[in-house]
């Protein structure tokens, strides 16, 4: 049966295909389609995780799933990357918990957003997003990990933006989705280790040769998949982006940084065991950012005035000590924490507009009084740390700055260097250009008249007269050659400008960087 693993993340797949074909053509619109479009979700989504309990009640009853190969996907040289899927352990537990939690959110979905008009939007992303988690879990190489990594990203930016009408809504996924990159980064670079340096992608081989590693290559790999685990579960300085999230439907809110996205961070962390075990480095780095996030969680959660951003910042304390159980070894400890949080999170998130209904009228809690009698404190805290305007201010304003630097340069230097025309001559008029050619036809005609001689002094006489003449024309006429030592003295000015960026703190930062990634290439 273990076989059958593939039908797990397919099924819903499979559904996002009908819901959103039949949503394309016109068959499926408005009220009337809505209990199609539930059915076709929530029953790919039962089947599923339906499919993966009962692997999982196999694997309690002694029969072992382990890793399912279906194919070769790539193949180069000793190279060779497999579509496979774990069915047994933690992978199929987790594929399990998040099934029901996705049925649960499903069925809770059809009646909280039942007559919006992105109905069948939202279960067509829904089903695509069970497709991507569950791929994300259960596979068996970094490559498909990868692909359900992304997706789910994908899914998440479309659902933030919901209401795509509203341009904070737009604002807040775009941000929430950019900073997402950042750790996709730390994946492909990690991708590109493990290649490289084990010529595999499977994690089972990646854990079983961690200790044939250096200890600083392992250091190094388990950081770069550090960062992503950092970004994808919202650890400093990432934080942020998980409050902006909240624009989202809330059936959205509960599966997506409740119950299951927000979890794959810990549980790449928890995957890659052997690894980040043969890098107390890193292992030190994720007990740290574990623990200033649930400090940062904690103090900024004390001030929050809406149900919502309140759950996100409790979520914030509960990531970040799970990636302090991760730091200190507490491997199985931080794996039931995370199924726990994912059960109460959701549900959490799902009965949050009940708590508002129960609730209305009724006095709103006061601040503790630590934090009132702090009045720093109570602003920091009201202002989120301004842990936003810092990273920023710290990473985003130079990287700005040095884009803006790259077209000052471009323009400015490259352009006139390799003959392209400067944007002032690209903006002439027609009329200007058609002076220029005449002037350049009267100027030849001029040439074609001057100085006409005969015999070998003669011609000579008029070699010299059209030579002058092409030189008075191209550096004195066209300006080009005016002024030369003004033209010397631009040039001059500009490369003290250029030495003086180059001096920044920015490009030597980056100049740092490129020679350890150089080094380290070399090594």
């Amino acid at each position: 049966m273990a076989a059958y693993a593939f039908l797990i993340p397919l099924l819903p797949l499979l559904a996002a295909s009908c819901i959103g074909g039949l949503h394309f053509f016109n068959r499926l619109h408005g009220v009337a389609g809505e209990r199609i479009s539930v059915r076709l979700a929530v029953a790919a989504i039962g089947l599923s995780a339906a499919l993966a309990a009962s692997l999982v009640g196999l694997e309690l009853a002694g029969s072992a799933g382990g890793l399912q190969v279906y194919g070769n996907w790539l193949a180069s040289g000793k190279l060779a990357i497999a579509f496979s899927l774990q069915a047994g352990g933690l992978n199929m537990a987790l594929a399990a918990l998040f099934g029901a939690l996705l049925l649960v959110v499903a069925r809770f979905s059809a009646n909280y957003l039942h007559r919006e008009p992105g109905f069948h939007r939202f279960f067509f992303i829904l089903s695509l997003f069970a497709a991507a988690m569950l791929l994300l879990v259960l596979a068996g190489n970094a490559i498909f990990t990868f692909v359900g990594w992304e997706v789910a990203g994908v899914c998440s930016y479309l659902l933030i933006a919901y209401a795509y009408d509203r341009p904070v809504a737009a604002h807040n996924a775009t941000r929430a989705f950019v900073t997402n990159r950042v750790g996709d980064g730390g994946f492909l670079l990690g991708i590109g280790l493990m290649l490289a340096w084990l010529e595999t992608a499977d994690w089972q081989s990646l854990n079983a040769g961690a200790a044939d590693l250096d200890r600083g290559d392992a250091t190094l790999l388990a950081l770069s998949f550090a960062v992503a685990a950092f970004a994808k579960s919202a650890q400093i300085p990432f934080t942020p982006w998980l409050a902006r999230a909240m624009e989202g439907p809330t059936p959205s809110s509960a599966i997506f940084y409740g119950g299951a996205m927000v979890h794959a961070g810990v549980f790449l962390a928890i995957q890659l065991r052997p690894l980040f075990e043969q890098a107390p480095a890193a292992m030190a780095l994720l007990a740290a950012i574990g623990a200033m996030t649930a400090v940062y969680g904690y103090w900024v959660g004390l001030s929050q005035t809406d149900i919502k951003s309140s759950q996100i910042f409790a979520a914030s304390v509960q990531l970040g000590l799970m990636f302090v159980e991760c730091g200190c070894g507490w491997w199985t400890l931080a794996a039931w924490h995370l199924a726990a949080h994912a059960v109460v999170r959701c549900y959490l998130f799902l009965t949050a507009p009940s708590i508002l209904h129960s609730t209305h009228g009724r006095p709103i809690a006061p601040v503790s009084a630590t934090l009132a009698d702090c009045r720093w404190a109570f602003v920091a805290s009201l202002q989120r740390g301004w842990l936003e305007p810092a990273v920023d201010w710290l990473l985003v304003k130079p990287v700005l700055q040095l884009a803006k630097d790259a077209r000052y340069i471009e323009e400015r230097i490259l352009d006139p260097l390799m003959g392209s025309p400067a944007p002032a001559i690209r903006a002439m008029s027609t009329l200007a250009q058609r002076e220029e050619q005449k002037m350049g036809a009267n100027l030849s005609s001029a040439e074609d008249r001057f100085a006409q001689g005969s015999g070998l002094a003669g011609k000579l006489a008029q070699w010299t007269a059209a030579l002058l003449n092409w030189f008075e024309y191209h550096f004195i006429l066209r300006g080009i050659g005016r002024d030369s030592i003004q033209v010397g003295r631009r040039l001059g000015r500009a490369a003290n400008r250029f030495e003086h960026l180059l001096l920044r703190a920015r490009y030597l930062a980056l100049f740092v960087l490129i020679t350890l990634m150089v080094a380290l290439g070399y090594r």
